[in-house]
């Protein structure tokens, strides 16, 4: 089975938004990825109210889920993990949505973060894992 990428907010946002920083490298970051491409709703809201003045660049993100491209990873009851993960992480401090995609890395053992976000550097999977990264740092 191919690796899973967990996709984060910050390259999707420059994928979506050529005026971003990093948007070369996510373009070349998401050309590069193989396998099955995943994230959550936490990662969709934020990137909805980062592009709220671009409501074109949404429906993008949209279409990606309802063509399958992108899937939308549930954790079901999984809420006294997440809240254990913000605790431990509350001083970095951590996002609903980063804690998130830590514990879908935990429950997919071979996923990869792709990510602009250096907190994941810190974040570990398990208590002790790091966390693979596609990263441009």
């Amino acid at each position: 089975m191919a690796q899973v990428t967990l996709l984060d907010t910050g390259p999707l946002v420059a994928l979506l938004d050529a005026r971003e920083r990093r948007h070369r490298w996510a373009v070349e970051a998401f050309a590069a990825v193989e396998g099955p491409l995943a994230t959550c709703e936490a990662v969709l809201t934020e990137t909805c109210f980062l592009l709220r003045r671009w409501p074109e660049a949404f429906e993008q993100v949209l279409e990606r889920v309802e063509d399958g491209v992108l899937k939308l990873a549930a954790l079901g009851a999984d809420g006294p993990a997440l809240r254990k993960l913000m605790r431990k992480y509350s001083d970095v401090p951590i996002t609903y949505a980063d804690a998130y995609l830590v514990r879908l890395s935990e429950k997919l053992p071979g996923a990869r973060v792709l990510t602009l976000d250096r907190d994941f550097e810190v974040y570990r999977r398990n208590g002790r894992e790091v966390i693979p990264l596609l990263a441009p740092f």
